[in-house]
C-alpha cells in the first residue's frame, strides 16, 4: 500500500509530501523497520536501530539522468537543452563524492526499550513525555485514515489543524 500526503504552507513550514508504504508480506528472511527522509541535500534512513545519511552530489548538466535513452535521443535532448542554457563549468556540488554516514547505538542499546522506558518514567513522575498526545494523534490520524482510504476504497482528507478526518 502507498499513501501520499500532501501537506499545505503553513507558518510553520513550507508545503510538502509525504509519502507512506507497507508490504505486509516482506518476504525478507528478517521483519524490517525504517523510515526514510528524501530531501534536495540527501536522504536519512531510520533503520530499528540505526540511522543512515547518504548524500550523493546534485546530477551535472543537464541535470537529468538521460543515460537510458538511445544515444540519439540523448544527442537531441543536449542539443535543445544547450541551445536553451549555455554549457557551463561543473560546479562544486556535482563533484563531491557520494558519502554515507551511519550511526548504530553502542551494543547492548536498544531504541525501543528506551522508548517505552521514557514513556513509564513520564507516566510514573506525572510529567510530558517526549512526544505528547497531540504529537501522537497528528502522527496516527494520517496514518490510519490511509487504512480507511484502502479497505473502503476512497481518498480521505485530514486537517492537521483540528487533527480530524475532512
Amino acid at each position: 500500500m502507498l499513501a501520499m500526503l500532501d501537506y499545505p504552507k503553513t507558518e510553520q513550514h513550507p508545503a510538502f509530501t509525504v509519502s507512506l508504504k507497507v508490504n505486509f508480506e516482506s518476504s525478507l528472511p528478517q521483519e524490517s523497520f525504517g523510515v526514510k527522509f528524501v530531501g534536495s541535500e540527501g536522504t536519512m534512513t531510520t533503520g530499528y536501530n540505526e540511522v543512515t545519511l547518504s548524500r550523493r552530489p546534485r546530477e551535472t548538466e543537464p541535470g537529468y539522468t538521460i543515460d537510458t535513452f538511445p544515444k540519439a535521443v540523448q544527442e537531441e535532448y543536449k542539443r535543445q537543452y544547450y541551445s536553451k542554457y549555455p554549457k557551463k563549468r561543473p560546479d562544486a556540488d556535482s563533484m563531491r563524492p557520494d558519502t554515507d554516514e551511519k550511526f548504530v547505538p553502542p551494543p547492548g542499546s536498544d531504541a525501543h526499550l528506551l522508548h517505552h522506558q521514557n514513556f513509564y518514567a513520564a507516566v510514573r513522575a506525572g510529567r510530558p513525555s517526549i512526544e505528547d498526545a497531540v504529537f501522537g494523534l497528528r502522527a496516527a490520524g494520517p496514518a490510519l485514515l490511509t487504512n480507511v482510504s484502502y479497505f473502503e476504497r476512497r481518498v480521505c482528507g485530514w486537517d492537521p489543524q483540528a487533527m480530524q478526518p475532512v
